[in-house]
């Protein structure tokens, strides 16, 4: 399996949607249960984020090995969110 890298700011909206569709996939499929997820707080740990930041400008922003493969957007809904983060798992155990 490959790691996961999320972007995020702990007082973003968007973020705690991302969290909560993480827990919810997470808690739902078994397989998916074991990845690893590394957490990024923009703001706490800028020195980390910074080697992301030719490649997002929002967050949440989801990494697989490096590569983004999700990246919020102003007005996204929950199920936008939730299909995102579901896609990149799938990219992350593949």
């Amino acid at each position: 399996m490959k790691k996961i890298t999320v972007l995020h700011l702990d007082d973003c909206p968007y973020c705690h949607n991302a969290k909560r569709a993480i827990d919810e996939i997470q808690s739902s499929s078994p397989e998916y249960a074991t990845l690893e997820i590394e957490w990024i707080e923009e703001s706490c740990q800028p020195e980390l984020a910074k080697a992301y930041a030719k490649d997002y400008y929002y967050v949440p922003s989801v990494f697989v090995d490096g590569k983004k493969i999700y990246e919020a957007h102003p007005g996204e809904s929950y199920e936008e969110c939730h299909t995102a983060v579901e896609k990149a798992f799938k990219v992350a155990c593949s």
